[in-house]
């Protein structure tokens, strides 16, 4: 009887991480656990009003530990002999400070509670002024050092935020020897790393995030960075100059890990990439097809065989690296910076009375109000969606902006808010949940057409992440907006399980990363087709959005010019 052969996927989101024990022959899932960053759900570290989001890596190490042995109890205690492999994915830009050792500055004593050495989540605005100075310093030069990443860099990204950091932290600026990306640091963790140098830096995160492009011969050089800003002097030397595709090993569980998991240290750890990335090969990516990761923003992945790209450079996007998706094609990247998000803070704020005021009252006691307040917090969202499903379709709705977080793409933006116009007394919440909806969707066909004009055609959609499972009304928006079907993969975890497939390339176990997709993939089981109907009034609808976007973005930027 032939040996059973497990691999683990762990995919770091943004409010837990989560680890799938799958089987390599097939994909099919034996166990998977879920662990809720406690610092993070207490809002430890994060000010929302500063556009301040940091993680403590505690929390990833904690989590880490608890699913995965997590899921080798529930699989049963023969199943962790037969893991062949560990892979991760993460969200990012997520970068860290650490030390010579490669160990994280807020790991150490005396700045465990700084947030500054801490995890700069991907969603964190904080270093909007540096991405502005980057772009300015970038357009002076011969070389275009932005070329591979659409041409404007991002707040969301590595350099920025490292600058950042830099100049408004002194003590962190004397002992910051390196900067990580979280996807990079988990297997050097994984693997008993001791010194930052020899940290696997994954092709994923520095071809998108971090500059690193083979024509450049690695990153920039460091007289770019110096005379940006004398503090980066020296920097890129104590940073890589390889970079590695994910179906490569970055090593091998250490001994420690190996004991602290229930694992053997043959374990081979793959290297990281991003969860996006991860998630389009575990969503079974095809070529011109736009893989949409959406969760609390979305990625949106595309592969091209390199032949065909030739010397297409796609303004406004986040990147285009040759092997950051899968192997042996250029993976493309755009996305947007809030998605779910928009949803979840409608949600918070027709719920504050819920949260402010319910426990207050005289007429209940608080154990009531607490179970009054969770069952009115899980209807507010289905019930939005019944009462927005009913509301006729008219060009002349309520009209909203999606940039709540920012744009992402296309024309990275993080200066940009969102906005909602043609209110009215009549104007209600499924009216405005309504208009939430299709400006997220208008955002998502914004991308589809820089694509298709930059000589990129998207034939194709693939809907990946909890909203594509979850909400069919918003997935009939999406595809009424773009007019376009679009096809759900079946699995709930396309991100834990593309890393998966990815961890049983670097195990051997498949030769390509392709060979793993298809025979670990799920599949599709459901279809959203255009209403043309629909798309007739949303094709209005989208160039007033386009306008108003327009008008409020100029509006923003003579703001800050004054």
């Amino acid at each position: 009887m032939k040996e059973k052969q497990f691999v683990i996927g762990v995919d770091y989101g943004t409010d837990s991480v989560r680890s799938v024990l799958v089987d390599a022959s097939s994909g099919s899932e034996i166990a998977s656990s879920v662990f809720y960053y406690p610092r993070w759900r207490d809002g430890l570290y994060c000010d929302p009003s500063k556009n301040q989001f940091r993680q403590h890596p505690q929390d990833y190490i904690d989590g880490l530990i608890s699913t995965i042995k997590e899921c080798v109890r529930e699989a049963g205690p023969p199943a962790g002999m037969h893991v062949k492999a560990i892979s991760v994915d993460t969200t990012g830009s997520t970068p860290i400070a650490v030390d010579k050792g490669g160990t994280p500055l807020s790991l150490l004593p005396s700045f465990e509670k700084n947030p500054n050495a801490m995890f700069v989540l991907w969603k964190d605005h904080t270093a909007t002024g540096e991405a502005a100075l980057i772009n300015e310093h970038a357009g002076k030069l011969d070389i275009n050092y932005l070329q591979f990443v659409g041409g404007i860099y991002s707040s969301e990204w590595f350099w920025a935020k490292l600058l950042h950091v830099l100049r408004n932290d002194e003590a962190v600026r004397r002992a910051c020897y390196s900067w990580v990306e979280h996807c990079d640091w988990i297997p050097f963790l994984l693997t008993g790393g001791k010194d930052a140098s020899q940290i696997k830096r994954g092709v994923c995160s520095a071809g998108h995030k971090a500059l690193w492009a083979a024509e450049f011969g690695g990153l920039p050089p460091d007289d770019f960075f110096a005379s940006l800003d004398p503090l980066l002097k020296g920097f890129t030397a104590r940073l890589f100059k390889e970079t590695y595709t994910s179906d490569k090993p970055a090593g091998r569980l250490s001994k420690e890990w190996a004991e602290r998991l229930g694992l053997s240290s043959d374990v081979v750890v793959g290297v990281g990439a991003f969860d996006c990335h991860m998630g389009a090969v575990g969503g079974q990516i095809e070529p011109y097809h736009l893989s949409k990761v959406m969760g609390t923003s979305t990625c949106d992945m595309m592969v091209i065989p390199k032949a065909d790209m030739k010397d297409i450079l796609v303004k406004g996007i986040c990147g285009q690296v040759d092997g950051s998706i899968i192997p042996g094609m250029i993976g493309l990247e755009a996305g947007q910076s809030a998605f779910g998000d928009t949803y979840a803070w409608f949600k918070n704020m027709l719920a504050w009375p819920l949260k402010n005021l319910l426990g207050t009252s005289t007429f209940i006691n608080a154990d009531v109000a607490g179970k009054l307040r969770e069952e009115m917090l899980d209807k507010i969202i289905p019930e939005l969606t019944r009462q927005a499903l009913a509301i006729p379709l008219d060009s002349d709705n309520e009209l909203a902006v999606d940039w709540l977080n920012g744009r992402r793409t296309p024309d990275a933006n993080q200066l940009l808010n969102g906005a909602i116009t043609g209110l009215n007394l009549g104007s209600d919440a499924p009216h405005l949940f309504k208009a939430w909806v299709e400006s997220t969707c208008f955002g998502a066909k914004a991308i589809v057409d820089r694509f298709n004009s930059e000589g990129v055609p998207v034939k194709g959609l693939i809907g990946l992440g909890g909203v594509a499972r979850k909400s069919p009304y918003i997935m009939q928006v999406m595809a009424d907006v773009i007019n376009m079907p679009i096809r759900i993969h079946k699995s709930e975890q396309t991100c834990a399980l593309g890393a998966a497939m990815f961890g049983a390339t670097a195990a051997g176990l498949y030769p390509k990363v392709e060979d793993a997709m298809a025979a670990m993939g799920q599949g599709f089981d459901q279809e959203f087709k255009p209403d043309h109907q629909a798309v007739e009034v949303y094709k209005t609808r989208y160039k007033k959005y386009l306008n108003v976007g327009h008008a409020l973005e100029h509006l923003t930027m003579q703001k800050n010019i004054l």
